[in-house]
């Protein structure tokens, strides 16, 4: 799919040094919140998806410039968001040096930290049969559950193929079925 037209616009005026800093503010407004949430969900806490989303829009603003609009700019951009939360995610891990279930023990800390937890609420066992799964299992998760993504359009963001993504959204949703019927 090409760029939309409103995106061409937003483009056009970003791609001119006059109205550069414009065209750019209205990509962030336009998209910052979709880009929040799957950052989110993604690394859960509030102030880390601020942290990666700002580091999402300094690598946009450095790229735009460059881009082929051979693909929608959703597509692009949930591709840097995507791509910056797994180093996010693999740099905690790192900087942490610790092994991956202590990393998931963290996160799922850090949902249980949430004053609204409560655990015996489906939507809270939810979360955490989310948080059970690999990261890019999660992520595939995430993108087909809460952002509703095709996946052509996941395969781009992913570059995977759509048969793969559909083995991975088959697999996580058995995990979290289990993972709720023995909660």
């Amino acid at each position: 799919m090409a760029v939309s037209q409103d995106d061409k616009t937003l483009l056009a005026l970003y791609r001119t040094p006059d109205t550069r800093e414009k065209g750019f503010t209205l990509v962030i407004q336009k998209y910052q919140e979709r880009l929040y949430w799957h950052i989110r969900r993604m690394v859960l806490d509030h102030d880390d998806a601020n942290d990666v989303l700002q580091n999402v829009f300094i690598k946009v603003w450095k790229n735009l410039e460059n881009f082929r609009e051979d693909a929608q700019l959703y597509t692009w951009l949930y591709k840097i968001a995507t791509n910056e939360s797994l180093t996010f995610l693999e740099q905690q891990k790192r900087k942490a040096s610790v092994s991956l279930s202590e990393v998931e023990t963290g996160l799922s800390n850090k949902l249980k930290a949430d004053p609204q937890f409560d655990p015996n609420k489906l939507e809270w066992k939810l979360q955490r049969a989310i948080l059970s799964l690999p990261d890019k299992q999660r992520l595939v998760f995430n993108l087909r559950y809460y952002d509703e993504m095709p996946y052509e359009e996941m395969s781009k963001v992913l570059e995977t193929s759509e048969g793969a993504l559909k083995a991975s959204y088959h697999h996580a949703v058995k995990k979290i079925e289990e993972f709720i019927r023995n909660a």
